[in-house]
């Protein structure tokens, strides 16, 4: 089993103007990075909380309502797909730093070398090797297939 390295994140947000950009809000969702379409996309490096490819300069208060309305993948250091979160929830382990989410937010801050603030290493719990459909609180191993 390869090391997970980053989360890649597809999250459909409820309403863009939770954020603010470079300390305005972000109504129409147009001044984050990242944004495809409705989802949110950004790749998080675990090591450190690097938002990749993250614009110099810009920064953001993320607090993104997703409920059940995203999907999580962990990617090795070739960025190929090793696990994918099995829950229907934001893992607030990951993308929850310096507030609670409760399972439906996306919340923390991201500074001005794309770095997000107070990130602490989160620990990757595996789901069972079994049909057990109650792990909703892990990652499931994939194929490895690119991400």
């Amino acid at each position: 089993m390869k090391t997970p390295t980053y989360i890649k994140v597809r999250a459909g947000v409820r309403y863009w103007d939770d954020a603010t950009v470079n300390g305005k809000e972000d109504e129409a969702g147009s001044l984050i990075p990242h944004r495809v379409a409705e989802d949110w996309c950004p790749t998080i490096r675990l090591t450190d909380g690097k938002v990749m490819d993250w614009p110099q300069g810009v920064t953001a208060d993320v607090h993104y309502k997703v409920c059940d309305a995203g999907e999580y993948w962990l990617l090795d250091e070739d960025k190929l797909t090793i696990a994918k979160w099995a829950g229907f929830y934001v893992p607030d382990d990951f993308l929850c730093h310096g507030d609670t989410g409760y399972g439906d937010y996306i919340i923390f801050k991201i500074d001005a070398d794309g770095r997000i603030q107070s990130w602490r290493m989160p620990e990757v719990v595996w789901a069972c090797e079994c049909d057990n459909d109650d792990e909703q609180s892990a990652w499931k191993k994939t194929d490895g297939a690119v991400a």
